[in-house]
């Protein structure tokens, strides 16, 4: 029987630290088993680490990555906010999509082949509250069930089960996790209970210190009073390490002033070189709800949504600059998110409303450098509730991360997913996996189209798990058309559209690593 699978009890669990590096408070994260040192081992043995940049508000994602291939439908979607096509910044190799004037830091890295723009990145039935989307990216849940623990934090539970009995030890004397900032993240959460508290007061700072625990009282709640003193007394000797390590680290290269982002990034990357072991790190950067005043009316190319852009783009060059000063680069790899993107169609307020899909960028030095997924595509007479269908489930991203970054294996890799999400091409296959690339063939197609009742849908698989879906103009599944194991080759399957109204719909293949949409019309009788 397997380690992980005999050690249960599991209780992952944190605590905000003083602020003890740059200013900034601290989280620090941690599992382990009560037995033999031997058991204090992770599952998996790997130095790699990964960067999660959280962008708080809802990205628009139209106005970050260009669609140059569908630009004029772009421009009537956005009349008052699209960026001029001759700012647009362009990417090596590649005449379909730009990125934002802001971002010439990330326009440096992809043409260094350090960056992977992901195209369409969502889920299906997008909830548009901030709240309930942003617990689903963090837990890597559906969106119709609740989950009160996040992808990373149930990764630490696999890699070191039973927390917090024993930790720090020889080990593992460092956070397995560490979250700049005050809030309790879901996204660092194990299994079993909230990995997050502070410290709130002096005498419970010193207490943690000095390594008092205040005896529990003899009633119900005693017990779990004493895990929680237990918790607060482990996690701040973190402290110590984690100043030990800011301490070896004298000299950095200069990060852009006046930004919060970098700010913490250069935090991050001080205390990698400075030996920590701590895999998962992750970082919040807000303001990205731009419902009004995203751009200025006399130059779309400026304003708050450029400000923020800039910011982002500045602190990733940053610190990837400084990954390569301190000789770390090859360790570490980076993602963003947002808990959703904007509609297609810009408001009167020279802003944009919540929608679904949007990019995600992956960077590092071991990343697949490139663009993933098709270009956007949608017409020229959207209205305000149409939103973009998503190509990629932003689990698969995860899984990426996880399987061929983390190493964690793949018969484990649904357990820690909570199902199965099929791997993309986008870390170096020096590192755990050998990714597959993918080909720029048409892989789905229907016909007739347009159709009136139904439509026969052709699609070629390599084999493996392959799935069908149809979505609607606002990013919803309508349906599972076939999703089970094929031999590779090519099939049909008919989509009998019923009572569903005219209008555009979105056909979505995923075959492994392998996503495609592609755009079919149901005509009026």
């Amino acid at each position: 029987m397997k380690r992980r699978d005999f050690l249960r009890n599991t209780v992952p669990a944190g605590i905000a630290l003083p602020s003890l590096v740059g200013g900034f408070s601290f989280k620090a994260f941690g599992a382990d088993s009560p037995f033999a040192q031997s058991m204090f081992m992770p599952v998996t043995n790997t130095d790699h680490i990964v960067v999660i940049i959280q962008l708080n508000g809802g990205n628009d994602g139209l106005n970050m990555v260009i669609p140059l291939e569908n630009f004029s439908n772009y421009v009537a979607a956005r009349p008052n906010i699209y960026i001029p096509e001759n700012k647009v910044l362009k990417l090596n190799g590649i005449t379909k999509t730009g990125l934002h004037p802001a971002m010439t830091g990330l326009q440096a890295m992809f043409n260094e082949g350090k960056l992977n723009v992901i195209h369409s990145v969502g889920y299906p039935q997008p909830s548009f509250s901030h709240f309930r989307a942003t617990d689903i990216w963090m837990s890597a849940s559906d969106s119709n069930n609740v989950v009160n623990s996040g992808w990373a934090g149930r990764y630490l539970n696999y890699e070191y089960p039973n927390f917090p009995n024993g930790y720090p030890n020889s080990s593992m004397r460092d956070p397995l996790a560490i979250q700049i900032g005050s809030a309790t993240s879901l996204t660092l959460q194990g299994p079993a209970v909230s990995m997050g508290m502070s410290i709130s007061n002096p005498s419970t700072f010193y207490n943690l210190v000095n390594g008092i625990q205040d005896p529990a009282p003899n009633t119900p709640a005693g017990k779990e009073l004493t895990f929680v003193r237990q918790v607060s007394q482990q996690t701040q000797q973190y402290a110590t390490v984690i100043k030990d390590a800011a301490a070896k680290v004298p000299t950095q290269v200069t990060y852009p002033t006046g930004n919060s982002l970098a700010d913490q990034l250069k935090i991050v990357a001080r205390l990698i070189k400075g030996g920590l072991q701590t895999r998962v790190y992750m970082v919040n950067y807000g303001g990205f709800d731009t419902h009004s005043a995203q751009v200025n009316s006399t130059d779309t190319t400026t304003g708050s949504h450029a400000n923020l852009l800039g910011n982002v783009s500045n602190a990733i060059k940053a610190f990837q600059d400084d990954l390569k000063f301190l000789d770390i680069e090859e360790r570490v790899i980076g993602m963003t998110f947002s808990e959703f993107g904007r509609r297609i169609k810009s408001n009167a307020s020279t802003g944009t409303d919540h929608g679904s899909a949007a990019p995600s960028f992956v960077f590092g030095k071991n990343v697949l450098g490139g663009v993933t997924g098709d270009t956007p595509m949608f017409g020229s007479n959207v209205t305000f509730n149409d939103n973009l269908p998503f190509q990629y489930d932003f689990r698969s991203v995860y899984a990426t991360i996880l399987s061929n970054w983390l190493c964690v294996d793949n018969k484990d890799l649904q357990q820690v997913m909570l199902k199965n999400f099929q791997t993309m091409p986008l870390v170096n296959a020096a590192s755990c996996k050998k990714a597959v690339n993918l080909s720029g063939e048409t892989l789905v197609s229907n016909y007739p189209n347009p159709f009136t009742s139904s439509t026969i849908i052709t699609f070629k698989t390599n084999g493996g798990h392959t799935l069908i879906q149809i979505l609607d103009t606002m990013g919803r599944v309508i349906t599972n058309l076939t999703d089970q194991t094929y031999t590779a080759g090519t099939y049909t399957v008919t989509f009998n559209a019923g009572t569903i109204p005219s209008g555009i719909y979105y056909v979505r293949l995923q075959n492994m690593s392998v996503q495609q949409v592609r755009a079919m019309i149901k005509a009026g009788r």
